[in-house]
Order: C-alpha cells, then sequence, then structure tokens
C-alpha cells in the first residue's frame, strides 16, 4: 500500500519523465518538415527530450538504490519508468530515421500513426498524475485508451504496408517506408506496455 509522504521524490519523477514525454511528443507531432536542414533540427530536439528523460531516470534509480520505503513497489516505479523510457526512444529512434533517409514528405499514414502516439502520450500524462494523487482506479480509463489506440495503430499497420506494396515502385523507398511505418506502430505498441504496468500497479495497490 501506499506509504504516506507530504512529497514524494519517485512520484516526483514519474511526473517529470511523464511531462517530457508529453512535451516530447507534443513536437513530434506538432513540427513540420519543409526541406532536408529540417531533419536535422527534428533529430537533435527529440534527442534532447531523450536525454533530459535519461537524466531523470537516472537519478530515479538512485534515488530507489537508496530508500528503504518506496509509495508502491519499487519494481513498479523502475518498470513504469523504463516503460515511458521506451516510448520517447521509440519517437528519437523515428527521428533519426528521417534524417538518416533524408525523408522530407510525410504521408496520411504517418501523421495518423504520429496522433494515435501523441494522443496515448496524453493519457499516461493523466494516468501519472491520477497516480500521485493516489487515484488508482481512475487511472484504468486512460490504460483502456492507450490499449484501444495501439489497437488502431495495429490496423494501421496492415493497411500502410498493404497500400506501399500496390502503389510504391523503388524498392529502396519501400524498405524505407516500413521501417518507418514499423517503427511508428512500434511506439504505440510501447505505450501499451505503460497501460499494462498502470493495470499492474492498480491491481497491486487498488
Amino acid at each position: 500500500m501506499f506509504a504516506y509522504k507530504k512529497k514524494d521524490v519517485f512520484f516526483d519523477a514519474l511526473t517529470s519523465i511523464s511531462a517530457n514525454l508529453k512535451e516530447a511528443a507534443d513536437y513530434f507531432v506538432q513540427f513540420k518538415i519543409k526541406n532536408v536542414s529540417d531533419l536535422k533540427e527534428f533529430s537533435s530536439q527529440m534527442k534532447e527530450y531523450e536525454t533530459i528523460g535519461d537524466d531523470v531516470i537516472h537519478g530515479l534509480i538512485t534515488q530507489l538504490n537508496k530508500s528503504f520505503i518506496t509509495p508502491i513497489e519499487r519494481e513498479d516505479i523502475l518498470q513504469l519508468a523504463m516503460k515511458m523510457d521506451d516510448v520517447l526512444d521509440g519517437m528519437e529512434q523515428c527521428a533519426a530515421r528521417f534524417e538518416m533517409y533524408s525523408l522530407t514528405i510525410t504521408d496520411e499514414y504517418m501523421t495518423t500513426y504520429a496522433d494515435y502516439i501523441h494522443k496515448s502520450t496524453v493519457e499516461i500524462f493523466h494516468a501519472i498524475e491520477l497516480l500521485t494523487n493516489k487515484k488508482l482506479l481512475d487511472m484504468r480509463t486512460h490504460a483502456i485508451k492507450i490499449n484501444d489506440y495501439e489497437s488502431q495503430c495495429d490496423e494501421l499497420l496492415r493497411v500502410s504496408i498493404k497500400q506501399l506494396f500496390q502503389t510504391e515502385k523503388d524498392p529502396i523507398k519501400i524498405i524505407q517506408l516500413k521501417e518507418i511505418y514499423e517503427i511508428l506502430e512500434g511506439i504505440s505498441d510501447f505505450c501499451e506496455d505503460v497501460a499494462d504496468t498502470l493495470e499492474t500497479i492498480i491491481m497491486r495497490n487498488a
């Protein structure tokens, strides 16, 4: 059960991670790539968000290693932090691929993937807010929405790859775009992993 503290460093860290993740997703979905020079800015900024997240997680692990009492199971705290970090790592990887392949055009599928991912990070952010306020059962609504977005991305992957093979003739472009689609769908899987961890926390503590 919860340990009662006026201010908890672990919840503060999880809040910081989720806020940084949401801010990164805001940038990821809103940034407009107009030319090749934009790709460097896009990739560099996503790398900066990743670095910020890594720094917070490093501090969190340090606190876990020297604390006897945690508000929830220390394994759940670490798991939740790492799963959120996976989402951020996925977005950074996607931005890096855009730069690597000099992709300056995004299609409707990429836009839809990004929208679902962004919506998922918003749900994660709100779920972490509820966790810090010890409103565990209310987190389930957000977990369910994240799972729904992941299912939408699963279907989108099938549709986007089918369409890609039907319309694109350049084999190199096919390889590049297929990888981008799969990375984006993988990010939605990481979001679902966060939702699953939230469900575990609910089960153990509610």
